[in-house]
């Protein structure tokens, strides 16, 4: 028995408005040679050429969502196998996917002239045209979906929108709107940051400041909400805890004196995650126990994704205060 070849799909199937930027080799799948995208793409016809082996099948400028779709299309042909639109291993990343992730503070599409394409570090592709190659140089992240395209994290888009020096207001609102629009939390752009080697640049060390002050603020928010959500007794807020006439404890961000426990927000970021910083934390809180204090640590993110777990967290050390040997007295100053 032989294999019967598959027909070419009828040029007249490439009207649609889903299959208006397609490359090379699926138009020779329609059955259009070169040459007729040769013919097609002259001066006045009504095709044209956006980057090399990828087209545009109507005269006029392309729209936005069009420029990325030509992008991922050029940067993603030999995973095009893998991939039923021809995109492989590769992403939207930068402006571009800001703006597809909603950031009103980005440029809408239509106003970039440039569009960055996150692949991995072994790909042999140049950046060319409107379209920027950036390389992963440590693990490749796991895509987002936006209008039906991969686009980065968040938090890796915004490492490389601000990878090249930029006004630092700009910069400044892009991270902020990160954090209050609960894009992702300050930690995770810190890391990405961190890791992109651009925390020591002068347009993002004062945002980054700023991106910490502001996470800060939003998880103490959040604790204040969930505390009186659940209807938790007011502890003593902000805090710093002393031995009478001795040492100073450390400040913690609630205290319930009756109960001798603690809440405190684990608000460390990449670069202070060391083994001194840790060390620290450690000391403080197994200082803290062993005077009877029972210390609970929350993160930012448990409280945005999970706070009513952890009220119940706090809930259930609260009342476990009678099944405990009274703890030391301790003096409480304000913050």
């Amino acid at each position: 028995m032989k294999n019967t070849p598959l027909s070419p799909r009828p040029l007249s199937r490439l009207s649609g408005v889903s299959v208006r930027v397609l490359t090379a080799a699926q138009l020779r799948a329609h059955g259009v040679s070169a040459a007729e995208v040769g013919a097609r793409c002259r001066a006045g016809g009504p095709w044209q050429q956006l980057l090399p082996g990828v087209y545009l099948l109507h005269p006029g400028p392309p729209t936005g969502e069009e420029l990325l779709r030509a992008a991922l299309l050029y940067t993603g042909r030999r995973g095009a196998a893998a991939n039923p639109e021809g995109f492989g291993e590769a992403m939207i990343t930068g402006a571009a996917a800001l703006a597809l992730h909603g950031f009103d503070s980005a440029p809408p599409l239509s106003a970039l002239d440039r569009v960055d394409v996150l692949v991995p570090r072994t790909r042999r592709l140049r950046s060319t045209g409107f379209v920027r190659i950036v390389r992963v140089t440590h693990e490749f992240p796991e895509a987002c979906e936006a209008a039906s395209l991969p686009v980065a994290p968040v938090a890796r888009a915004l490492a490389d929108a601000v990878a090249e020096p930029a006004d630092p207001p700009a910069v400044r609102r892009l991270l902020a709107e990160a954090v209050r629009g609960g894009h992702c939390e300050p930690t995770a752009v810190v890391r990405e940051l961190s890791r992109a080697r651009l925390l020591s640049r002068p347009h993002v060390v004062d945002a980054v400041d700023s991106l910490l002050a502001e996470g800060r603020a939003m998880a103490e928010d959040r604790l204040y909400a969930m505390v009186r959500e659940h209807g938790l007794p007011d502890p003593l807020w902000n805090v710093d805890l002393h031995l009478p006439g001795g040492p100073h404890l450390g400040g913690v961000d609630a205290y319930w004196p009756d109960q001798a426990v603690v809440v405190e927000l684990d608000t460390r970021t990449p670069c202070q995650d060391d083994d001194e910083v840790w060390s620290e934390y450690t000391r403080k809180r197994e200082y803290l126990e062993r005077l009877g204090i029972t210390v609970v640590h929350i993160t930012p993110r448990k409280l945005r994704e999970a706070r009513d777990q952890q009220a119940i967290v706090v809930r259930t050390a609260l009342m476990a205060a009678g099944d405990r040997e009274p703890a030391a007295y301790v003096v409480v100053l304000p913050r």
